[in-house]
């Protein structure tokens, strides 16, 4: 686990620094559907993207950070 995917990190030029503190300090802890970001660190290395319910810890989408998205059932969606 990797963080957030719902994060949006200021302007790597800012330097407001109320922003910064906020970007890297300030979390939520939603219950339920949680966009996250993870690296398969024992295997290919990839990010992914992983819809994860936080009350059950279903997992119900996966998608490699960078296109090739896969649902939870490992079937390819969106290509024909």
């Amino acid at each position: 686990y990797q963080g957030d995917g719902n994060r949006e990190r200021p302007q790597p030029a800012s330097q407001d620094l109320d922003a910064w503190n906020a970007y890297v300090y300030d979390r939520l802890n939603p219950a339920g559907d949680h966009n996250e970001i993870w690296q398969h660190s024992g295997g290919c290395r990839a990010h992914l993207r992983v819809v994860r319910n936080t009350i059950t810890h279903e997992i119900l989408s996966t998608a490699f950070a960078r296109g090739g998205h896969k649902s939870a059932d490992n079937k390819a969606e969106g290509r024909s």
